[in-house]
């Protein structure tokens, strides 16, 4: 006998893949799809484009946003704006998503 996959209750019905990634994600210690989204699709909006022309964001793991800069002075730029980076985060990903950022030199 071949292996099947499991026909959930509906049948073959198209079911959105939202909650499936959400569930992949989450193992790797990332937040849910959409703060995901907020923080890597939205960034300029977020952070503003000033910023956003010195600094990327990298990864998001464990409430942890890695950000990456063009220049070390902008390492202390965002240091200094830490708190307001945070607060503007949270409100556009959910409470929890990003808790601290860790900002790092590109090479």
């Amino acid at each position: 006998m071949s292996w099947r996959p499991e026909r959930p209750e509906g049948g073959d019905e198209p079911r959105p893949i939202g909650g499936a990634l959400d569930r992949v994600v989450r193992r790797f210690g990332a937040p849910s799809v959409s703060a995901l989204d907020h923080v890597f699709t939205h960034w300029d909006e977020v952070v503003g484009e000033g910023v956003a022309a010195h600094a990327q964001p990298l990864s998001l793991r464990n409430g942890t946003l890695v950000i990456g800069v063009d220049n070390p002075a902008w390492v202390t730029q965002l240091r200094l704006l830490g708190d307001e980076l945070l607060e503007r985060l949270q409100a556009a990903a959910g409470a929890g998503a990003v808790r601290t950022l860790e900002v790092r030199v590109r090479a």
